[in-house]
């Protein structure tokens, strides 16, 4: 210990302006564990290794590479085998632990953080992570090797300069609050499997990496399996106790979810998320769902969740006028639907931050009203003069009162209808037509009705499901009219809306700028949200862009669910306190076999 204080002392005192090295870091300074934590709360002593785990992917899988933007990686390849720096606790919304990097120190003046690697790492062929590997991982992700979306993300993070074998800086191109977070999410690869095997290849090489599992074997497109690697470097570092449980863990993939679910009580996987409502109410029923073989569960959670929404394709002239987009929305009815078809679960999508303290209410004011006024003879006025309010057709609303109301909108945005058709009053040779492309085939129920009330206003609209694999590509080259999407949020947005939202991200194939939306009042908001200082900056700047996002009916909102709804045959232990903030997968690295 005394050694390990004099080298560090003697690293730092070549930095002047690091501040002290920490175990983690957070975006407010304060963290829940101490440097000499065991565990995290939400894993269990009790966890045991053994057993193997099946679950189910859609689609399939070309390529071992999940950072590349060409083809699709098999699920859990990420997570499994590939670390980053630090990890997220996930009962805070702030915090990253040092997991590759031991020690983290953000330099006083915020433009550098660096990172001292634990000596342990190791990669899964038994060479130690080393700084040159950090650096050959940033500087391939900056590149137009990796997906575009990483460039974006990380494009303040201007360089890395190694100090050392296991020292490394990255230096930032200005003061950004959550910049350091973002450092500890680089993915570390190893410089030597990349150098032998191509990075932007899309190879189905197994990749030497420096996680809890490595590929045991695997037939494209039909299955997969990870190994836990008995030689782990990690498996008694606290991040990772009780976690990674699984002997083995196998992927088996199906076209859709609706043949999954057969295959599910056929017992050819052992757990399942539910994101379909039918199959939670009505085809999760009968004697197999009992103590004994399968169960059911809510688990509670608190994920912003963003906005889940039908898009529409602002690169194509139709989709151009305001009007329209709104007229669009109107046809909606999310209440017969959640009655008829969702049996009732569903929350409306009120936000961009559905769920979450970032979601804009009442009117704007103080801060936010601040950062909108600027902008005011650009913005509809609605942003000032009215809250947040979804489209209903409950009492004294109705679907006929909003469909005479998007009439109105039509014909004021230069449409007619003429022999059942809307068509263009200048050019009635011009019909208003688009298609909807799904990855479901269960979305098609959903878009019957919705079609259908489209059609009373004279659009000419199809839908179709397409090979999860097409679909993909097609909205990767955004290759669509309207489709079904999800804009995740995190709990403290930053640099990743730059790649949903903003006009640099439009044109960019593989960006989640799916929009194409190009509007110098989002480019400005999102930049206030990624340089913000203080959580009241952050809060105002989300907040504002919600509004602007909002009133601008980019998109049809859907719905969410502040719980996520899995099914697992009875095989498992599990923790006595759930995660606050986190996905079913990762919830599900910490049960375990009985």
């Amino acid at each position: 210990m005394i050694i390990k204080k004099i080298v560090l002392s003697f690293l730092l005192a070549l930095m002047p302006s690091i501040a002290l090295a920490a175990h983690g870091v957070s975006i407010d300074g304060s963290l829940k564990y101490p440097a000499d934590f065991s565990r995290f709360d939400y894993t269990s002593a009790e966890a045991k290794k053994g057993g193997d785990l099946v679950l189910h992917g859609l689609g399939g899988f070309d390529k071992m590479n999940p950072f590349t933007l060409k083809g699709m990686a098999p699920d859990g390849l990420d997570s499994l085998l590939f670390e980053r720096l630090a990890v997220s606790s996930l009962d805070e919304p702030f915090a990253k632990y040092g997991l590759l990097a031991k020690d983290i120190a953000l330099a006083e003046d915020g433009l550098s953080v660096t990172f001292i690697l634990n000596k342990e790492a190791r990669f899964s062929d038994g060479t130690p992570v080393q700084s040159s590997d950090v650096k050959f991982s940033l500087e391939t992700l900056k590149s137009n090797q990796a997906h575009p979306m990483y460039s974006a993300y990380l494009q303040d993070i201007v360089s890395a300069d190694i100090l050392g074998p296991q020292t490394i800086r990255f230096n930032f191109s200005q003061r950004n609050r959550e910049l350091h977070m973002i450092a500890c999410e680089v993915p570390v690869f190893s410089e030597k499997f990349y150098t032998e095997h191509p990075f932007e290849e899309q190879s189905l090489t197994p990749p030497v990496a420096s996680g809890p599992y490595v590929v045991e074997n695997f037939k494209p497109g039909k299955n997969i399996t990870y190994k836990r690697n008995p030689d782990y470097w990690a498996k008694d570092h606290p991040t990772r106790k009780g976690m990674f449980n699984y002997d083995r863990i196998t992927y088996k993939f199906f076209k859709d979810q609706l043949v999954s679910l057969e295959a599910f009580k056929a017992r050819e996987f052992d757990f399942m998320f539910v994101n379909i409502s039918k199959q939670w109410v009505r085809d999760m029923t009968g004697a197999k769902f009992q103590p004994g073989q399968i169960l059911k569960d809510l688990m509670p959670h608190n994920n912003n969740q963003g906005m889940q929404c039908f898009l529409m394709n602002l690169r194509q002239e139709k989709f151009q006028d305001r009007r329209v987009r709104q007229a669009l929305a109107l046809a909606f009815d999310f209440q017969w639907t959640n009655k008829s078809i969702f049996f009732d679960q569903y929350a409306q999508s009120d936000s961009f931050f559905s769920n979450s303290y970032l979601a804009a209410r009442g009117l704007p004011q103080g801060l936010e009203l601040e950062y909108l006024e600027p902008f005011k003879d650009q913005l509809p006025a609605e942003v000032f003069t009215t809250p947040l309010t979804p489209i209903s057709t409950d009492p004294p609303s109705s679907l006929r009162k909003n469909l005479r109301q998007a009439k109105k909108l039509l014909e004021a945005a230069g449409w007619q209808v003429k022999d059942g058709k809307l068509v263009k009053k200048e050019n009635p040779q011009e019909v208003f037509k688009f298609e909807i492309i799904l990855a479901s085939a269960s979305f098609e129920r959903v878009m019957a009705p919705y079609v259908n009330n489209l059609k009373k206003l004279g659009f000419q609209v199809t839908y179709r499901t397409l090979d999860p694999a097409l679909y993909v590509q097609r909205r990767q080259a955004f290759d669509f009219e309207m489709m079904v999407n999800v804009f995740g949020q995190s709990q403290s947005p930053g640099n990743e809306q730059r790649d949903m939202w903003h006009s640099n991200a439009a044109d960019r194939p593989g960006s989640r700028n799916l929009l194409g939306l190009k509007d110098p009042v989002v480019d400005a908001l999102v930049d206030k949200i990624i340089y913000s200082q203080n959580q009241q900056e952050l809060t105002a700047a989300c907040m504002a862009m919600d509004r602007v996002l909002w009133y601008g009916y980019y998109v049809v909102p859907n719905w969410f669910v502040a719980k996520h709804r899995v099914a697992y045959w009875d095989i498992f232990n599990r923790p006595k306190t759930l995660p606050t903030f986190y996905s079913v997968d990762q919830a599900l690295m910490t049960w375990w076999m009985k």
